[in-house]
């Protein structure tokens, strides 16, 4: 039976590569008899569909709609959307854009150069040279734009999209908050932990990270400023959000956020905490690239989490507040402090523990030690840094083969991505008996390629 089955699969992988084959010599008659040109000036939509296109080849994409080109459309001009469409998946150099772009080094390289300083690329320097990435919408090149004020772009008209295409249409925000797993995770307030014997793990602390990133930069909170130009903005700091690493340094380069050291960072958490704001950060155990201070209002995060909270848009701690009722006064304190609403009272407080962050926000705000963070009965899992993450994303998405096989001119590559993309759709069994090793040797080959 196993045999059969080996045969049957063997036979399905030649039948699509004969048909992929096909194709390809489809696709050569075309270029060549000139009814395709594939890097041809397009019509204008057709450059913010390409890259529209591009953008969803990671699993945090974008739902296509007209808010959406509109969006793109302030912040890239026709000929940097179709250009930007054509970059890869993975970081890149001038060499590579100049390539793929078919134009002379150093006029790709100013290109990349003035994408890079209106926060629309990343650059860092890898092994001695500059490196680019395209980061995903969010977290990413939406926020980037309302980062700082700035006269290059109408922030206003800007935000106003934000808030209908995120707030409104919904599309976005619950394709992007039901990854699994989640974009972000929630630390725990670490002064509500302190003295109750309670173990807490370096990566579950943003004094860790802070602690002991390479750079650490400060700047304006995308949520709150967007609010503030449609006018529903909190009195929350909006000088708060925090990014790390060559993120960072990337940021901080092109004036879109400010460097601080170690002890400034940590002055801004105790400042969050002291405005009763959640720490929403970058879902990985090693290399945290973000964390924003977070109110229930305003916040992207937290918004969904009230509205889609079966999604889970973000992972929880691994602790949950519990109640001593003896010591419990009802003074309503902890009721009017969460920023999910998910407390209340009745004749006794009441915890949906279901939707509970474990934040510890409401620990703190109880002045009478009513509340006490205790560990959930089973842990929560995270990922290890933001390459094992996207692999997982995209492998629950089936785009696996997307990330994988960036190359869009090698037939080879074209192929080999049908291939891949074939045995993920299969059923769970037949997958098994296809791919056996690929959750394991093959996904942990995947991560260090990409790691690199």
């Amino acid at each position: 039976m196993l045999s059969a089955q080996c045969s049957l699969l063997s036979a399905h992988c030649s039948m699509l590569i004969a048909h992929y084959l096909t194709l390809s010599h489809t696709f050569y008659w075309l270029i060549t008899t000139k009814e395709l040109t594939p890097l041809a000036h397009n019509t204008t939509r057709d450059g913010y569909s390409q890259l529209t296109q591009r953008l969803n080849k990671l699993p945090q994409g974008a739902p296509p709609s007209e808010l959406l080109y509109q969006i793109l459309r302030l912040l890239f001009s026709p000929y940097e959307a179709e250009l930007v469409a054509r970059l890869p998946v993975v970081p890149f150099t001038a060499i590579t854009a100049a390539k793929r772009w078919k134009l002379p080094v150093g006029k790709a390289q100013n290109i990349l150069e003035k994408l890079c300083s209106r926060a629309l690329l990343l650059d860092a320097e890898q092994k001695g040279e500059v490196v680019y990435t395209l980061p995903p919408p969010m977290a990413g090149f939406f926020e980037f734009s309302l980062m700082r004020v700035r006269g290059d772009v109408d922030q206003k008209l800007l935000a106003e999209l934000f808030y209908q295409y995120l707030n409104v249409e919904d599309e976005f925000v619950k394709d992007l908050f039901s990854l699994d797993p989640p974009l972000g995770r929630v630390f725990v307030n670490e002064s509500a932990l302190e003295d109750n014997g309670v173990y807490i793990l370096s990566f579950e602390r943003a004094s860790e990270v802070i602690k002991t990133a390479s750079h650490i930069g400060v700047g304006m909170c995308y949520c709150r400023h967007k609010m503030e130009h449609v006018g529903e903005s909190c009195d929350a700091p909006l000088n708060i959000c925090l990014t790390f690493g060559t993120t960072a340094a990337s940021l901080a380069r092109h004036e879109y956020n400010r460097l601080v050291d170690k002890s400034e960072g940590l002055e801004l958490l105790a400042q969050a905490y002291e405005h009763n704001l959640v720490q929403c950060g970058e879902n990985v155990r090693q290399n945290v690239s973000f964390i924003c201070n977070c109110c229930g209002c305003c916040c992207e995060a937290l918004v969904a989490e009230r509205k889609f909270s079966m999604l889970r848009p973000v992972h929880t701690t691994n602790f949950l507040p519990k109640l001593q009722q003896e010591e419990c006064t009802l003074c309503g304190k902890c009721v009017r402090i969460c920023p999910l609403g998910i407390i209340s009272i009745d004749e006794e407080v009441r915890i949906d523990g279901e939707r509970c962050l474990g934040c510890g926000v409401c620990i703190r705000a109880c002045g009478f030690s009513a509340l006490q963070l205790t560990p959930r009965a089973a842990r929560v899992i995270t990922p290890l840094n933001s390459v094992h993450r996207i692999l997982q994303n995209a492998i629950d998405k089936g785009t696996l083969e997307q990330l994988v096989f960036d190359n869009q001119v090698l037939f080879s590559h074209r192929a080999s991505a049908a291939l891949l993309g074939a045995i993920l759709k299969l059923p769970p069994a037949k997958q098994l008996l296809a791919s056996k090793q690929f959750k394991s040797q093959y996904l942990e080959s995947l991560i260090k390629r990409f790691s690199r």
